[in-house]
């Protein structure tokens, strides 16, 4: 008895010592994903306003001309400017900007002088609500049907499986919308086709407003993650450690759920870092088609009117969607994949 109570402090330092090191691992391994996240979009960032700052200069644009058109007179035009503090030397107007949008101001609209952030923020409710239904039900499905597809390979459902989302695949969202327009809308009445509901007025009014622009934009994200996960899982399955698992009798859902799923789901994971802008930039001609007054339809229509500081807004705020998408993906990856942390 004395000889296991001097063993158990021991066997437990032993546990929180294993607990220690893996959360200094994973500490390790946050820290390496933000540096690289850091280190991608500071000069993506940087270039990519300071390219929107010069073209703007090159163009001749101003708020006047987008306020009152070609008829303003120059002492209209001067006012304005001096307004929006276009009489400033170029570079004073970037740094001016800058340190606004790091304060959370993404300066005034030429077309109506309202904030550019309270209008994104706006159109952006919309546009992420329909992009997260949208990956959820591509996420959800793919995951289903490239499982399915992997775990019965060779047959008549995996080369029917691969076969749907290879036509799916070349198929534009704007296509799919037109024809879930016409078919669920218009002729089965099952769905509204147009207009957006906040989820504050219920539900059910809400969910049938974004169902069929989701859906739309979800069978690109759902054929891009069954394919990776497919190829995936079968090539895990064809690894040493699967081999011996089978060998050693482990059961096959054992062997799926403990050595398949968890090295061969890092392709598949990896992609929605991929998926996630086309969302978001699908998203422009999807909206229209539902009339829906997102985030890709202010893009849209900043960028016809001449609206710089819009546009700018639109590019800030389309860097950050991405970088945090991406360094998220990451993140999952490097926890529920450890074939992904290989060599990190």
């Amino acid at each position: 008895m004395a000889v296991s109570n001097a063993a158990h402090p021991t066997a437990v330092e032993g546990g929180h010592g294993v607990t220690l090191a893996r959360a200094r691992h994973a500490g390790r391994s946050l820290l390496r994903n933000l540096g690289r996240t850091i280190a991608i979009f500071v000069p993506v960032f940087f270039v990519a306003t300071f390219a929107t700052f010069l073209l703007r200069s090159l163009s001749g644009l101003n708020p006047a001309r987008v306020q009152l058109g070609e008829d303003a007179t120059p002492l209209e035009i001067n006012r304005i400017e001096a307004s929006y503090g276009l009489n400033r030397p170029f570079f004073t107007q970037y740094w001016s900007w800058l340190t606004g949008v790091l304060h959370g101001n993404l300066g005034r609209s030429w077309s109506n002088g309202y904030p550019v952030s309270t209008l994104i923020r706006d159109g952006l409710t919309i546009s992420l609500t329909v992009a997260t239904l949208a990956l959820i039900i591509g996420v959800t499905a793919g995951f289903a049907l490239g499982t399915l597809a992997a775990l019965r390979r060779t047959t008549w459902i995996d080369r029917g499986i691969t076969s749907f989302l290879t036509v799916v695949s070349v198929i534009p969202a704007f296509v799919i919308g037109v024809i879930l327009v016409e078919v669920v809308a218009v002729e089965l009445k099952l769905l509204p086709s147009a207009g957006f509901i906040p989820f504050s007025q219920g539900f059910w009014p809400w969910l049938s407003h974004v169902l069929l622009p989701a859906l739309a934009l979800s069978f690109g994200c759902m054929s891009s993650v069954a394919r990776q996960l497919r190829a995936g899982l079968i090539g895990a399955y064809r690894e040493n450690y699967v081999i011996g698992a089978t060998v050693r009798g482990l059961s096959r859902r054992r062997i799926f759920f403990r050595h398949v799923l968890r090295n061969g789901i890092g392709p598949a994971v990896a992609v929605l870092a991929l998926e996630f802008p086309t969302l978001i930039g699908g998203s422009v001609i999807v909206e229209s088609i539902f009339a829906l007054a997102g985030f890709g339809q202010f893009a849209a229509t900043s960028a016809q009117m001449g609206d710089v500081p819009s546009v700018q807004g639109v590019l800030v705020v389309s860097i950050v969607l991405v970088v945090t998408f991406n360094l998220i993906v990451n993140l999952l990856l490097g926890r529920i994949s450890p074939a992904s942390q290989r060599g990190v």
